[in-house]
């Protein structure tokens, strides 16, 4: 099964749910070793405050809307 991101919505809403499975991984310790965290991204890019566990609330009420 593939998926196709054909348009620039689908693409970023792709981008999107990655940084959110991102941000999930880092809750659970682990990270990337040279890029900036998912969790530093979402706090810049959507001006989001708190905790990892908070963030990814907030990300997850984002998404959902």
């Amino acid at each position: 099964m593939s998926i196709m991101l054909d348009t620039p919505e689908k693409i970023e809403r792709a981008r999107l749910l990655t940084l959110r499975t991102m941000l999930k991984l880092e809750t659970k310790g682990m990270s990337l070793s040279r890029a900036p965290s998912a969790y530093s991204r979402i706090k810049n890019e959507f001006n989001l405050k708190g905790s990892k566990l908070n963030v990814l609330a907030q990300f997850n009420l984002l998404l959902e809307n």
